[in-house]
């Protein structure tokens, strides 16, 4: 009976996590370049009372084991790269990446990350950054009188100068790839990281060896789908609720067990 118990407190473990997951997902439903987070279960070893056995002629066999689960666990959260819907901003400066890589970024420490986001501003400096301040990698400096402000497709950046007839070219931005982007850690603020399960960072020009393009004045939205979160929140409740309803009825079952004289 104490087996139901602890089973039953697994999987209603399991159920508050899928929640703050799902309260994650919807939180972030407008975050420029987010991408869903789904939990992963798997079930915990069994406890096996009396193991199969091989044929025997004779008969008298045991052809299936006897064996109960000890519940369920969380084995990791996975996220979705599939891409987000096109918003179109209209602003010089807002980026979407059609297909797969990431902005590259260079953080306060020195180290790299990735983003999605591509609502990029210039620094007081000039710098091309992300919207919270980090230096777009390879730096990119605009003229604090350029005007006219184009980035193709490709990823070239050019801008009329006073003085000059000709578009300045003022670089060029680079997307970043990796084998398994599911291994990347969030690091908060828009902004992955790779580890050793990502894989070593790839990094190639828009439109190169099947990397995406990028489109100017688009930002690409979150690829949550609200009434898909909203139908996984019902059926997680129920099996919570499912779980709670296994714990009273062993305690009603023990309890009938402990009246009995």
């Amino acid at each position: 009976m104490l087996r139901s118990l602890y089973t039953a407190a697994t999987g209603m473990e399991a159920q508050e996590l899928k929640m703050d997951v799902i309260s994650n997902n919807l939180a972030n439903v407008n975050t420029v370049g987010f991408k869903r987070v789904r939990p992963e279960f798997e079930d915990l070893l069994s406890e096996r009372m009396q193991a199969a056995q091989a044929p025997d002629p004779r008969g008298g066999t045991q052809p299936a084991p006897l064996e109960v689960g000890l519940g369920v666990r969380t084995t990791s959260t996975t996220r979705t790269f599939t891409q987000g819907d096109m918003l179109n901003t209209g602003n010089t400066l807002d980026l979407a990446v059609q297909g797969e890589g990431f902005f590259r970024v260079q953080r306060p420490n020195g180290d790299l990350a990735y983003t999605r986001a591509g609502n990029l501003k210039v620094d007081g400096t000039g710098r091309l950054t992300t919207a919270n301040g980090f230096v777009l990698d390879p730096e990119i400096q605009v003229p604090q009188n350029a005007t006219d402000i184009t980035i193709n497709s490709l990823g070239v950046i050019t801008a009329k100068v006073p003085n000059q007839t000709a578009p300045q070219e003022l670089g060029a931005i680079e997307l970043t790839t990796f084998q398994n982007d599911a291994g990347l850690e969030s690091q908060g603020g828009n902004l992955l990281t790779a580890t050793a399960a990502s894989g070593e960072p790839q990094n190639y020009k828009p439109g190169e060896n099947g990397v995406g393009t990028l489109a100017q004045g688009y930002l690409e939205n979150s690829n949550i789908q609200s009434v898909q979160e909203m139908v996984d929140m019902i059926s997680t409740q129920r099996a919570y609720e499912l779980n709670s309803k296994v714990i009273q009825t062993a305690d009603q079952m023990l309890q009938k067990l402990t009246s009995l004289r």
